[in-house]
């Protein structure tokens, strides 16, 4: 199973309706691979994070795939339209059972 991730979320906590908000979105964790070997020859398994998904309110607003190439501690960066107040979910799913959520709460006026 794959190590637990620290994440990080910065977007603002208040906007105007219908303004453009920006979102940044980490997940520090240690990605491998698939392609190394350790030096008895065996191949280290691949541990990466394999989607990103954003909600608002339930209803998702960003969602990106992931594939090997992609380095480690994602930063994710994508805007949004502040529409209410509530709740956006985060969430990072990857190889190994690897599973990190996060919210941020936003006053929309």
């Amino acid at each position: 199973m794959s190590k637990t991730s620290r994440t990080s979320i910065t977007m603002p906590a208040t906007a105007k309706k219908d303004s453009i908000i920006e979102i940044r979105a980490i997940a520090q964790h240690d990605m491998e691979s698939g392609f190394r070997y350790t030096e008895g020859g065996k191949q280290i398994p691949r541990d990466i994070i394999r989607t990103f998904a954003c909600t608002y309110n339930n209803v998702e607003v960003f969602k990106a795939d992931f594939y090997s190439g992609i380095g480690a501690n994602p930063l994710i960066i994508f805007t949004t339209v502040a529409v209410e107040s509530g709740t956006l979910e985060f969430k990072w799913v990857g190889d190994g059972g690897y599973e990190a959520v996060n919210q941020a709460r936003i006053t929309v006026s």
